[in-house]
């Protein structure tokens, strides 16, 4: 077998590509979250701490020097990293907790009962069951005595 046939047997198996699309819905699923958190919660928070900007919080370590920028610590950037994963760790809890919830109601309603096919199925194998456990029957003819 040559390696680009394996490779492509490797990569069509159903796992792999499921990976590869939870992947690339992750990346987005990522950017929103991001987003949300940049553009939505960070600006209300940062009014309540009284205006501060956390992607812009930073601490000179150097100062300017010519044509040589600052060298800054800059937790703020850091702080709104902290803030995406939390909510992005958040999000994937309650999805998680949703899908097994369904989950869990759906084995709890199969589990409710067996389903008529099921029932009629159990009573032909019970019936089967009594039939062989029987000795054998001898059959008996109601035919006219003959006369001799």
């Amino acid at each position: 077998m040559s390696f680009f046939s394996e490779f492509k047997s490797f990569a069509m198996r159903g796992n792999v590509v499921d990976l590869a699309v939870g992947i690339i819905i992750g990346g987005a699923f990522g950017k929103i979250v991001s987003s949300f958190v940049a553009d939505v919660i960070t600006p209300p928070l940062g009014i309540l701490l009284g205006g501060v900007d956390f992607s812009h919080l930073a601490i000179t370590l150097q100062a300017a020097q010519g044509d040589k920028p600052a060298v800054l610590l800059s937790y703020g950037k850091f702080l709104q990293s902290i803030f995406d994963f939390i909510i992005i760790a958040f999000a994937i809890f309650s999805a998680i907790k949703v899908l097994n919830r369904l989950r869990l109601h759906e084995e709890k309603k199969a589990a409710a009962g067996p389903t008529k096919d099921q029932v009629l199925l159990t009573e032909i194998r019970d019936l089967l069951k009594e039939q062989s456990q029987k000795p054998e029957a001898t059959v008996t003819r109601n035919d006219p005595p003959t006369s001799s």
